[in-house]
């Protein structure tokens, strides 16, 4: 297992925009669904195979553009945790150019209760 987990895209009409670059609203898209995969590489082997992850708040900064044909690689990896609330950065590589950069943060939920579910403070060290 890793802490640090990543995929490469390549970048499709689907994900353009009128302004010829990857439409912003994807970035976040790609924030939730990387976290998502990350987790889920991970699950079963910490324990928490039916446990989710819910968002509280994130925070993205563009830096540069990235247009059809480009391949990005997208990192993420949680941080150390603050409480209930789990940060994670997810980073957006393009030709080894940080292009964006999000930082999230997260509270793990039990799903049967709904209820908010504090995991050890070193959980991570796990990964």
């Amino acid at each position: 297992m890793s802490l640090i987990f990543e995929k490469e895209i390549k970048i499709t009409e689907e994900y353009i925009d009128l302004n010829n670059h990857v439409n912003n609203v994807q970035y976040v898209k790609w924030v939730e669904e990387i976290a998502g995969e990350h987790w889920d590489s991970v699950k079963g082997k910490l324990g928490f195979p039916d446990d989710i992850w819910m968002l509280l708040d994130h925070h993205i900064q563009y830096k540069k553009q990235v247009y059809l044909g480009d391949i990005i690689t997208i990192k993420t990896y949680p941080k150390s945790p603050e409480g209930i609330r789990q940060p994670r950065k997810v980073e957006f590589y393009c030709d080894d150019t940080l292009v964006v950069d999000s930082l999230t943060l997260w509270v793990f939920i039990d799903k049967e209760t709904r209820k908010i579910k504090r995991l050890d403070e070193n959980w991570l060290s796990l990964l």
